[in-house]
């Protein structure tokens, strides 16, 4: 399969198949979901249990939270402890690689909230040409 970088000149490191941006897609899929950025923030000090994920992480569904926090621990973000207490006593924990992730998505949201005033604007000059 050809690269998908049809530059020839490009260094080797910056030439990449098509299935490459398919699975960076599905990575950029997971980490720039609104719940999964919450949760890596959230999880950034120290592990936590499900029920005080949820409370923390205002208008989250308990499927929904299920659901994200498998596909982190899926993708090697996140870690699942089970302790055999009574009731059992569930802690998830971010992982080296996850730790990794707190700042890019810090940063992120740093960004977000220094540009919000120009993005609405651009918002609300954008919407006015379509009323």
């Amino acid at each position: 399969m050809a690269p998908a970088n049809t530059d020839v000149t490009a260094p080797p490191e910056q030439q990449h198949l098509p299935s490459d941006c398919r699975e960076v897609g599905t990575i950029l899929a997971r980490i720039g979901d609104k719940w999964s950025v919450l949760i890596i923030m959230l999880l950034g000090d120290q592990p936590r249990r499900f029920n005080e994920i949820k409370r923390m992480v205002g208008g989250i569904s308990q499927r929904m939270l299920t659901l994200t926090l498998r596909g982190l621990e899926r993708d090697g973000l996140v870690t699942r402890t089970v302790f055999p207490t009574i009731p059992p006593r569930v802690d998830y924990e971010l992982t080296e690689l996850g730790r990794s992730l707190r700042d890019p998505v810090k940063n992120l949201g740093t960004w977000a909230f220094e540009n919000l005033p120009e993005i609405k604007t651009a918002r609300d000059k954008f919407d006015s040409k379509d009323a």
